[in-house]
């Protein structure tokens, strides 16, 4: 299979900048979660039919630290170095002058600059492409919804060149159920057409919400039923290149609502024990009220006995020339009773300041 081959009329237009001996591309960017998987391209075009013969992968972490051989390719024997054994792998086509770089699994510390050489039969020059790539902390692998609710599934394939999705596939597989298909989605290239399709028990219940144009493949579930919990597999093909992704999704069941019945709206009906207690409180408060009132007036009228008594005794101190005489009579049945005269000096009105008047109050004693 030939390759097609682009001629080369702006090296400027396309960021090439030329040295001595080496030919350099600006740098891509290229920004992936931890445990994921980044292709890195490094695409040589030239208009003379050359073969590669060395291809080296070099990672500049910072400037104090040394660069790393990350993969070496030459006389078609490929080799990953130290960290980066069955992590890493030549995905280009070498024919076409192809060195791109597929790392699985990324990790903290393989943040970086990455720089591709490509070397070519005959030709003193060095093709050299850098990658910076950035490292985010890693996306959760398991997920919660409740019943009833909608969740969104990331699948994302971190490229820094353009590769056609040629095929998406999510595939289920429940705690104690076989695998089953989710969702598939088809690109034809010749018809630039997509067609996509959801199965089984997820039918219309799945849609494509990522952008295929940019490697997404990303999904939403509706409806959640407790059934949908396991596993999730997302396979992202680009051509012969493949990236999987599994989410674990736990489902928990519905929150309980609280229904408002017609028996809650009822009045509370009392029971037996409560209305004779309370019947027996109303009943005492009203037998002992009188007796409360009774007592109330009895001690008033003690204290009202009491001051008159003191009264008596001022008035004998300050009027020593007064005298009580006892005064009889008879009743009807012929005994005597005797009334003794209690004096006590009233108020003198305004109009006789002069003129002194007592008053005199009997106190009947009774003599047997």
């Amino acid at each position: 299979m030939f390759c097609l081959l682009k001629l080369i009329l702006l090296p400027v237009l396309l960021d090439y900048s030329l040295g001595l001996n080496d030919l350099n591309v600006s740098p891509a960017e290229l920004t992936v979660h931890v445990g994921d998987s980044a292709l890195m391209g490094c695409v040589f075009q030239s208009t003379e039919d050359k073969c590669i013969f060395k291809i080296d992968w070099i990672l500049s972490s910072g400037e104090q630290a040394k660069d790393e051989y990350v993969l070496y390719y030459y006389s078609n024997l490929s080799v990953p170095i130290g960290r980066f054994q069955n992590r890493v792998q030549l995905m280009g086509d070498i024919l076409c002058n192809d060195g791109s770089l597929l790392l699985q699994d990324v990790q903290e510390a393989d943040q970086g600059t990455y720089t591709c050489e490509i070397r070519l039969k005959g030709e003193s020059q060095v093709f050299k492409k850098a990658v910076v790539l950035h490292v985010l902390p890693e996306e959760p692998k398991e997920l919660m919804v409740r019943v009833g609710e909608m969740i969104r599934m990331g699948c994302v394939f971190q490229s820094t060149e353009v590769k056609y999705v040629t095929k998406v596939e999510w595939i289920f597989s429940g705690w104690r159920a076989k695998e089953e298909i989710v969702f598939r989605y088809y690109h034809k290239l010749r018809m630039s057409v997509g067609y996509s399709q959801s199965w089984g028990h997820f039918q219309n219940r799945v849609n494509l919400v990522g952008d295929i144009f940019r490697n997404d493949g990303s999904i939403v579930l509706q409806g959640v039923r407790e059934s949908d919990g396991g596993n999730y597999t997302c396979s992202i093909h680009l051509g012969n290149l493949v990236f999987k992704k599994t989410i674990v999704l736990h489902v928990s069941p519905e929150e309980p609502r609280t229904l408002v019945t017609p028996a809650a709206l009822r009045p509370l009906v009392l029971g037996g024990n409560q209305l004779v207690i309370i019947v027996g409180t109303v009943c005492a408060t009203i037998l002992l009220l009188p007796v409360l009132i009774l007592i109330v007036k009895r001690t008033c009228g003690n204290k009202s006995l009491v001051n008159s008594t003191a009264l008596v005794k001022n008035t004998k101190k300050t009027n020593p020339g007064i005298k009580e005489e006892p005064c009889y009579f008879e009743s009807c049945e012929g005994e005597k009773n005797i009334y003794s005269s209690i004096i006590i000096r009233e108020v003198i009105e305004e109009e006789e300041p002069s003129e002194k008047s007592e008053a005199t109050y009997m106190t009947m004693f009774g003599l047997l």
